[in-house]
């Protein structure tokens, strides 16, 4: 029985140091990925004039067999498969001598239609740069149309980027490191769901079968820094994944943008080098980065007549008066405060994030805006 086309795409795609330049090659000379599985092992060295362990009969068939496997889990779990060949497969990474060839995804955003905004930092985002995100996005979905945030789903800046445009009803993507049949840190699953149901997607590179390593955090990040159309680093110290992710960027020649911040704050210095280096542009908000992408900018409805903001009821009253005495507060010590439960205190502390009267901020810490 002959293995499908999206079987033969998987297992191409999969061979061990596959680009998109030596796919080109291989398909020119082949004719195609059925052709290419099909030739005698003989046949094959002598055209590539190679001794690669790729061109093995005994390997393809192994890379068949699992990706065979692969398409039976993409069918039963409506995964979107998109190869480099393919009309949805995101344009910008074909710039990238290191694409990925193939890309699995869950959720139906146009990625090719759209102006990708890649929003990169630390794992430990402070409230300000938390609420620099918030505002941003919020900023720049009301002035820019096709806007589509990208991260990487982790912790800090990546979670506030993708929870930013949620409450700003931005599609968002999520480039991942792990198969789409496993969602890391687990924390962000609900996250993860919620930005599928809004018109996001999950996005990856891993089949389900592959086993996750430390490298393809590192990996991933070339995808996050290709994509884009811009990328902004938020907070980062003077080492991290978001300086490599910006780096990656500039390389691809993406217009880089880095929040700046005070030059004692260990999370602002890889910020505040790139820009002193020249390899990013300083942003201080929305109006920055349209004017450097050269976006337009729609224009914003009259103002209708201000809408009073909603009471604070006797819970609210008490958990805004603790933290204006706290400053910062964890949720144990809201609860010793308050004298609420902690079920309660979270469903409340919920609601008052959905109308800016909190800051969630790593550790399940909260502050006023």
């Amino acid at each position: 029985m002959s293995a499908s086309q999206l079987t033969l795409r998987i297992a191409f795609s999969s061979l061990r140091g596959m680009t998109v330049t030596l796919a080109r090659e291989l398909l020119q000379l082949c004719g195609s990925e059925a052709q290419f599985f099909a030739m005698e092992e003989r046949h094959l060295r002598q055209i590539t004039q190679s001794k690669a362990r790729i061109y093995s009969a005994e390997y393809r068939q192994r890379k068949l067999a699992l990706a065979e496997a692969e398409e039976l889990y993409i069918h039963a779990n409506k995964v979107r498969p998109l190869y480099f060949t393919d009309p949805d497969y995101p344009a910008n990474l074909l710039d990238c001598e290191d694409a990925p060839l193939m890309l699995y995804a869950i959720g139906s955003c146009n990625l090719n239609q759209a102006r990708c905004l890649a929003i990169v930092g630390t794992r430990h985002a402070t409230a300000y740069g938390q609420e620099f995100t918030r505002r941003l996005v919020d900023d720049l979905s009301r002035k820019v149309s096709n806007l589509v945030i990208v991260s990487g789903l982790a912790y800090g800046v990546d979670i506030a980027a993708h929870r930013a445009a949620l409450a700003a009803g931005v599609p968002t993507v999520a480039v991942m490191a792990t198969g789409s049949n496993s969602i890391y840190p687990a924390d962000h699953r609900s996250t993860a769901i919620d930005m599928v149901r809004q018109g996001g997607m999950l996005l990856t590179e891993y089949g389900s079968e592959a086993a996750v390593h430390k490298g393809n955090f590192v990996a991933r990040n070339r995808i996050v820094a290709g994509m884009c159309d811009c990328l902004l680093v938020v907070e980062s110290a003077a080492k991290g994944g978001a300086l490599i992710t910006a780096n990656l960027a500039v390389g691809y020649n993406r217009d880089v943008f880095a929040l700046p911040g005070r030059v004692n704050d260990r999370y602002s210095d890889g910020c505040n080098r790139l820009i002193a280096c020249g390899a990013a542009q300083l942003i201080t908000g929305a109006n920055d980065l349209c004017a450097a992408m050269r976006w337009p900018v729609i224009d914003a409805p009259s103002p209708s007549s201000p809408t009073l903001p909603m009471p604070l009821n006797n819970d609210e009253t008490l958990i805004v008066n603790t933290l204006d005495k706290l400053d910062e507060a964890s949720l144990s010590q809201l609860s010793a405060a308050t004298g609420f439960a902690v079920s309660k205190l979270m469903s409340t502390l919920i609601d008052m994030e959905f109308r800016n009267l909190v800051i969630s901020l790593p550790g399940a810490r909260y502050r006023k805006p």
